[in-house]
């Protein structure tokens, strides 16, 4: 038994939710997504102002694209209603980051400036020159370019320079001795 998949997913006031041709969309006020259901593992039903997923067999595949499906279409509702935010912290003398027009200006330091083009369906601002909130309606892609920021400097555990989420503790090192 699914713990995910056995509850049904709750469309909040302004969403809207078309099933039809084994295709699931959602819009809402932050735009439009939609998701190609497996019909022969799970099955949908929209009733009530609530998703419920159940499985269309016992076995093993369909019990596992049963959590899949729901928290998929979970990640879409809450996607075009509330939209999903990432936050990453730069520490270190000297770097920050600065987001100009299409690209995000990123001083990591090394010998040159980084740019990265922000994505469109994203948001990317930057209220400090330490701080970098990316933001919106798909959670993958959030996560997925907040990955790739991360990955230009990470967090080192001597003294803790270089890119981070918010959330993340970096497990500190001790120095050489003398």
């Amino acid at each position: 038994m699914s713990r995910v998949g056995k509850y049904p997913v709750k469309v909040p006031d302004g969403v809207n939710v078309t099933l039809a041709d084994g295709l699931i969309s959602v819009k809402g006020k932050l735009g439009e997504m939609s998701f190609a259901l497996s019909e022969d593992l799970v099955e949908t039903k929209v009733e009530d102002g609530a998703i419920s997923v159940a499985p269309r067999k016992d076995d093993k595949r369909c019990r596992v694209m049963w959590g899949t499906t729901r928290a998929r279409i979970q990640n879409m509702v809450t996607g075009v209603s509330a939209g999903f935010t990432r936050t990453l912290e730069i520490n270190g003398v000297g770097y920050r980051a600065q987001a100009q027009g299409k690209t995000l200006s990123l001083a990591l330091g090394y010998s040159h400036d980084i740019n990265y083009p922000i994505p469109e369906d994203l948001d990317i601002k930057t209220p400090q020159p330490n701080q970098i909130h990316i933001s919106g309606r798909d959670k993958q892609r959030v996560g997925q370019v907040a990955s790739e920021i991360r990955a230009m400097r990470p967090p080192e555990p001597y003294k803790g320079k270089g890119v981070k989420y918010a959330e993340e503790t970096i497990l500190r090192k001790e120095g050489k001795k003398k």
